[in-house]
């Protein structure tokens, strides 16, 4: 890369790692404060979930409005809807207010991601493409890892000095990028890339069932489910059956963050390689649905830590390897693999956090049990499709 894309290639990679760092900043301190204005479970997965749904619908526009009026007016935009809805949480302490700061946040989530991809795909030629996506990621799991770590530190000074320092980071990437970065080139705007496409996404989901990839889709749906419903009430069920402070708290979700950046870097390929998709799908599922089962009768913080790491783990070799069965499998349709792809791991992210929160103020260990028996059925469902699948090989390589 050329020093000019390389100092864009870094001011993107700030951008993203402030903007996914700073709301990792109040994941510790979540559980104390919703505590502290008499809130619980119900909200604790109504917070993640209401962000991933806002990200959700408001994605498509979100990209065509980054084509339409260039990229860095949309990360600008991005960036400040993330400061606006760090700055609702500081200021106030109504639950509803709380709620409205994670659709801001999922929409300006939902204006920034996309444009900051479309952003480098402009920057770089098609052989540095990938290169450029992985800084980009990379800066987005460096995110996830320290933002937690500095929140629980934070966590010393009050409950609201994490919100605080995020409203001041996150509008100090707001000003950065309005000083530094320059709008990019578009060399083909991707409505001049690709087809126009009218199908509605209700079309597209029932159109999905008759793809031979549907069940590694309900698999995604399944694995983000069971993810999500854990993450949500992560801190509030160590808060409340093991006294885990922010510190704590901070530890066990940075620790988790760092299991799947090294699994993603170093382990899935090799795993893959040696073992194929298929054995690996299995054994990683049940592998996740045995943590599931374990989290029911941990009598410590150290040993839910350790089967905490043990989940985060499976589904870190999962999610990959599920993409890679997905795109084998759909031929020419790439486009619409991966974008019902996204679609099914977002429904997830929606339901599970929603479902989890709503049990876990009604018993807290039923988001484990919901999530254990999600996995299970999901397991067997999978080795009889697999069985199925190796069935119709063998007729097929018969008749030739």
């Amino acid at each position: 890369m050329s020093a000019e894309q390389k100092k864009k290639m870094f001011i993107l990679m700030v951008n993203m790692f402030i903007a996914i760092g700073s709301f990792g900043i109040i994941i510790p301190i979540l559980p104390a404060y919703l505590e502290s204005i008499n809130q619980g479970g119900t909200a604790a997965g109504l917070m993640i979930a209401i962000f991933a749904g806002a990200q959700l619908i408001f994605s498509p526009i979100a990209g065509k409005w980054a084509d339409q009026y260039g990229r860095r007016k949309m990360i600008i935009y991005g960036l400040a809807g993330l400061t606006l809805s760090m700055f609702v949480f500081y200021a106030v302490d109504s639950i509803w207010w709380l709620y409205a700061s994670r659709v801001i946040g999922g929409i300006g989530a939902a204006l920034l991601v996309p444009a900051i991809f479309a952003y480098v795909a402009d920057i770089t030629t098609m052989d540095q493409r990938a290169k450029g996506n992985s800084f980009v990621s990379a800066a987005m799991s460096l995110g996830i890892v320290i933002g937690p770590g500095i929140g629980g530190f934070l966590a010393d000074f009050g409950l609201k000095m994490p919100f605080l320092i995020s409203v001041i980071v996150s509008l100090g990437a707001v000003i950065f990028s309005i000083v530094l970065l320059e709008d990019s080139e578009s060399k083909m705007t991707t409505a001049a890339m690709m087809p126009q496409d009218n199908e509605s996404m209700a079309r597209k989901m029932v159109r999905s069932v008759k793809m031979p990839y549907f069940v590694p889709l309900i698999i995604t749906l399944v694995m983000s489910f069971g993810l999500m419903a854990y993450e949500s009430v992560l801190g509030l069920f160590v808060d409340n059956q093991f006294g885990a402070t922010p510190q704590e708290i901070a530890l066990m979700i940075t620790s988790t963050g760092i299991i799947s950046v090294i699994v993603q870097l170093f382990v899935v390929d090799r795993v893959v390689r040696r073992f194929g998709e298929g054995i690996v799908l299995n054994i990683f599922l049940a592998v996740a649905a045995a943590g599931f089962l374990l989290s029911l009768f941990a009598t410590s913080y150290v040993l839910f830590f350790g089967i905490t790491l043990l989940i985060f783990l499976a589904t870190s070799i999962l999610r990959p390897v599920l993409n890679t069965l997905i795109s084998k499998m759909a031929g020419n349709e790439q486009g619409f693999a991966m974008g019902m792809n996204n679609a099914y791991m977002s429904i997830g992210n929606v339901l599970g956090p929603t479902i989890a929160g709503m049990l876990y103020d009604v018993q807290i260990l039923y988001p484990f049990v919901l999530g254990l028996v999600f996995l299970v059925v999901t397991l067997v469902m999978t080795m009889i499709w697999q069985k199925r699948s190796l069935k119709r090989e063998m007729v097929v390589k018969t008749e030739h």
